[in-house]
């Protein structure tokens, strides 16, 4: 019988992210030249062009929309080559992949081959995302893919945070914002970019695409699109994003359109448009981009040897994420890499809070809000468009959802970056909902918990300014750490390092 590694060497899509280098030594003499060393390709070719050629497409593996959530004798479907956002019905869609054939290979063989991959530079397969294809975008051709090898964030083990304010020896932070544009939105963004190449190259209409943003999305959407050489039209709120968020769709050259109406008026716009010209339309209502959002999941199992975690938490704006989580952790499940799924939480800020209150009133009717200025400002969004997607993924894991105010994500940013963190306030409202839920004891001193940061600090450092200089009106800033203005002479100084070293040392 064929083992694991067997199967996996034979497998027709299976590429050798580590094939072995022929390498010519030539001994040195005085007069010689240094060795020359001959590499796995030739010196002209590109990876992308080695990958070209040595692309295999022999495999039944594919995928296509389906209604969100139909019942399993609904047979309406679509290519992933049309231009589709909504169902017949106006709901939600969702790509559904064959899983029979996916199954023909056991969990054994899956971790195998997403584990070879990790790291390398084998187009596309680097890639975080890439390095599931198979399960993210299975037929598209390689020469097609869009990707800056985002993807394989770094898991931080948060020890200090952990054991001084919640108790916890294995809590981890999973920081997708240390990604191409800062935030989780490349994970998804590549696989939405390299459909519309490969669509364009298909000579379908598409012109370029578009997006309602809060900041995040229009970064990522700006620069693989830049990268592609497709325009991009970029929806953003006036005065309600970062300078930081703001500046980079307008570096990677993408058509701004600054309206004075909160992301919600942006996105009605959005679909609007996008319904009636060639552009396609690049938000979360779009299933695309939650493929490789996913991926994000398994990556978490394969950094922890695919042992599963207790818990996840997420935070939550548009709602996509937490359904592409859920996603991602049962198909590592119905494919046999795990035998369970974490718990998910969803963590929204009060101010924003239109899913918590529809978790507290025990998910009846849903009624969106008046989203409400916050720090947490990617999430500040009162009728998200993946409601649906996020009731269901909750259900399914035992999930809850919590809120936090202004002053508890502020603080709670403060104290991370204390620990030797620097997280943005989302992560802020995500690590609150640890703390309350700690707190209640819904979570156990002995679980293992990973919290989701979804953009970089870097990118939301004016709210870190009025923190510690304490300019927030009504907010206490508790944890504020402003510089010390000093005279510039040695008994000034000395006065002062003493003063903070005795109150160091008393706090041993």
């Amino acid at each position: 019988m064929a083992t694991p590694t067997t199967l996996l060497l034979r497998s027709p899509f299976y590429t050798n992210p580590n094939p072995r280098r022929t390498t010519t030594t030539i001994k040195a003499s005085n007069n010689s030249p240094p060795p020359v060393h001959h590499h796995r390709r030739p010196a002209d070719e590109s990876i992308r062009q080695e990958a070209h050629r040595r692309n295999s497409t022999d495999h039944n593996f594919s995928a296509k929309y389906v209604p969100f959530n139909a019942d399993p004798s609904c047979t309406e479907s679509y290519s992933l080559d049309e231009i589709v956002y909504r169902s017949r019905s106006g709901g939600l869609l969702d790509v559904q992949h064959d899983m029979e054939a996916l199954k023909a290979f056991d969990g054994t063989y899956w971790k195998s081959l997403f584990d070879s991959r990790i790291g390398k530079t084998t187009w596309p397969y680097g890639s975080g995302v890439w390095s599931k294809k198979e399960w993210v975008l299975p037929e598209i051709d390689d020469d097609d893919i869009v990707s800056a090898f985002e993807g394989n964030s770094n898991m931080f083990w948060a020890e200090r945070f952990g054991k001084q304010l919640v108790g916890m020896n294995d809590l981890w932070v999973k920081h997708c914002g240390i990604s191409h544009t800062g935030s989780f939105k490349d994970l998804g963004m590549t696989v939405l970019v390299s459909q519309v190449n490969r669509l364009r190259k298909m000579n379908r209409p598409v012109i370029g695409v578009g997006c309602a943003s809060t900041g995040d999305t229009s970064a990522a959407l700006s620069a693989y699109c830049a990268s592609a050489g497709i325009p991009s039209i970029v929806f953003l709120p006036a005065d309600k994003i970062s300078m930081a968020q703001l500046v980079q769709p307008i570096a990677n050259g993408a058509f701004v359109l600054s309206l004075d109406t909160d992301f919600d008026g942006c996105m009605r716009l959005v679909r609007e448009v996008t319904s009636e010209l060639p552009i396609y339309l690049a938000n979360s209502l779009n299933s695309l981009r939650l493929e490789g959002q996913k991926t994000a999941a398994i990556e978490i199992l394969q950094q922890f040897d695919w042992e599963v975690p207790d818990w996840v938490i997420v935070p939550g704006g548009n709602l996509g994420n937490i359904y592409a989580f859920y996603k991602g952790f049962h198909m590592c499940k119905e494919l046999g890499l795990v035998d369970r799924i974490p718990r998910l939480v969803c963590a929204q800020a009060a101010n924003a809070n239109p899913l918590y209150l529809h978790f507290k009133s025990g998910w009846e009717d849903f009624s969106p809000m008046k989203a409400k200025t916050t720090f947490a400002s990617a999430i500040q969004i009162g009728d998200p468009v993946s409601i649906d997607r996020a009731v269901y993924a909750l259900k399914n894991s035992n999930g809850i959802v919590e809120e936090a105010t202004e002053e508890e994500l502020m603080d709670a940013m403060a104290q991370a970056d204390a620990t030797g963190m620097f997280i943005c306030p989302h992560t802020g409202v995500a690590l609150t909902a640890l703390v309350k839920l700690r707190n209640s004891g819904v979570i156990k001193p002995t679980d293992r918990a990973v919290v989701v940061s979804t953009a970089h600090g870097l990118k939301f450092t004016q709210s870190k300014i009025d923190y510690h200089s304490k300019a927030i009106p009504e907010m206490a800033c508790k944890l504020a750490n402003p510089p010390v203005n000093v005279k510039a002479d040695f008994g000034s100084v000395m006065d002062v390092l003493k003063k903070y070293l005795l109150s160091k040392d008393s706090k041993k």
